[in-house]
Formats: structure tokens, C-alpha cells, sequence
């Protein structure tokens, strides 16, 4: 009972809240906390829009969630993150035409 109402207000919110840039547009120097906020949510709103939000229990999501945000976040404390993703686009997109050639 306690999940399916937490759940329902999820819905509620996320749907509600169609744009959620106040939340996740957030200042380069923001703290941490506020940081892994508008990641998780973003990470909740993205997960909620593919319909795979609710797929675990509401303690796998989260934990899921805070795992992907926290190594999201370390990259970019790091300066790499952008660069992680290029490069994983040019693999990704080399074994793509690699595939295709064959």
C-alpha cells in the first residue's frame, strides 16, 4: 500500500511537473547535494518517460539511480565526462559501421 502510493504520487509529480528544468538546470557551483538532486531526478524523469521507472522495487530504482548519478557526477568533477561521452559515441559508432560493412 505504502509503494503503490508513493508510486501514484510519482506519477502525479512527474506528469505534473512536465517541465523539470527548474530542477535539473542547476549553476556550475552548486553543491553536491543540490548536483545529485537534479540528477536524480533527472535520471527518475528519464526512466519515468521510457516506462521503466517502475520496473523495480522502489529501493532498486533508487539505489540504481544514486549509482548512476554518482558516477555521472565523479566524472564531471573529473572533466571527463564529456570526453567519455565522444568517445563512446566513436566506438559505438565505428562498431556500427563496422557491423554494417560486413
Amino acid at each position: 500500500m505504502k509503494y503503490g502510493l508513493l508510486a501514484t504520487f510519482a506519477v502525479g509529480l512527474l506528469s505534473a511537473c512536465a517541465d523539470l528544468s527548474s530542477y535539473t538546470s542547476i549553476d556550475s557551483n552548486a553543491s553536491a547535494k543540490t548536483k545529485m538532486r537534479a540528477c536524480i531526478i533527472s535520471e527518475a524523469n528519464s526512466k519515468f518517460q521510457s516506462g521503466t521507472l517502475f520496473n523495480k522495487s522502489v529501493s532498486a530504482t533508487a539505489d540504481e539511480l544514486v549509482n548512476i548519478c554518482l558516477k555521472k557526477l565523479a566524472l564531471q568533477s573529473v572533466g571527463i565526462s564529456e570526453e567519455s561521452q565522444t568517445t563512446a559515441e566513436s566506438i559505438i559508432n565505428n562498431l556500427k559501421n563496422f557491423g554494417s560493412a560486413n
